[in-house]
């Protein structure tokens, strides 16, 4: 939740339309597929396809940044499942309502359930804090199938036909969706005061944030989420889920709520969270993406 809008998508080129085209070709054809086959087929096909050509590299970069002595087997392993459940997670969203309707099976726990029904029941606001971990949207199916009024934060993607079809299909999962920046800040803001329950991913770099630890290592990270739950007096709660074993289901986690005391302390907990879950189950993590990026980029 940044004070500014992110970069405007650009206008729609023929760059963009064949990436998207051949994107959905990909997503189409898995589709096709009953949906117990269709997630780890496309787990396999990031393994072992678009991992070694493209994807491995960012993972062992990080990886590197974190974990310096790690061993190469290891460094291997976690390519491997990184990877796997990255891909899991994509045809995931895009196969929206069956990926809800499953969702909603899935069992709800944790030290923090309780505090979310009392919340309900009062019309409090919440702020669901999460991580690119597991898969962010089961959570998000789960607890709506459960009563609760989930909006989302996304941001928009700088393809603006992918962007399009990406938002129609997270739609399908769980909405209200409101675009990151000042375009949906209104819409978002309404929501929360109206007794809503937000949920935003907390681990991407944010250079307008503040630098705090995040495993270990300084990360600029955004404060919006703490400084709401402060001005509106909502309830700041950690929320995963944790992919099972056998690939398909997930461990639907509410930790319990961080106190309130100041926006620096109540994210440092936020990150410590995260940290916590990342260190447990390292290849859920999506070590893809630039969570550190260099100091001079903030």
């Amino acid at each position: 939740m940044p004070s500014a809008d992110p970069p405007a998508p650009d206008r729609l080129s023929l760059r963009h339309r064949i990436e998207d085209r051949a994107g959905a070709a990909v997503i189409g054809a898995v589709r096709l597929l009953p949906y117990r086959w269709r997630i780890p087929a496309m787990g396999w096909f990031f393994r072992r396809v678009l991992g070694p050509l493209a994807l491995n590299r960012r993972v062992r970069d990080n990886l590197a940044h974190v974990f310096p002595d790690l061993p190469a087997a290891e460094v291997k392993r976690l390519c491997a499942e990184v990877c796997d459940n990255f891909g899991r997670s994509l045809i995931e969203l895009h196969s929206g309502a069956e990926f809800a309707r499953h969702a909603a099976t899935l069992p709800i726990g944790g030290p923090g359930l309780a505090a979310l029904d009392e919340a309900h029941a009062q019309a409090r606001p919440v702020i669901l804090v999460s991580a690119h971990f597991g898969n962010y949207d089961a959570w998000r199916a789960g607890l709506t199938a459960r009563g609760f009024r989930v909006g989302g934060l996304y941001k928009p993607m700088k393809n603006p036909a992918s962007n399009a079809r990406y938002v129609a299909t997270i739609e399908n999962v769980a909405k209200p969706l409101f675009p990151r920046g000042n375009a949906g800040m209104a819409a978002m803001i309404r929501f929360v005061r109206s007794g809503g329950m937000l949920g935003v991913l907390g681990d991407t770099h944010m250079r307008h944030g503040a630098l705090l630890d995040f495993l270990g290592q300084p990360a600029w990270t955004a404060t919006s989420a703490a400084k709401m739950a402060l001005k509106y007096d909502a309830l700041l709660v950690p929320v995963y889920a944790t992919r099972n074993p056998d690939g398909l289901t997930f461990a639907i986690e509410v930790e319990e709520p961080i106190p309130h005391s100041d926006a620096l302390t109540m994210t440092q907990a936020l990150n410590d969270s995260a940290a916590a879950r990342v260190r447990g189950t390292m290849g859920q993590w999506f070590w893809l993406h630039r969570r550190w990026k260099t100091l001079d980029a903030g």
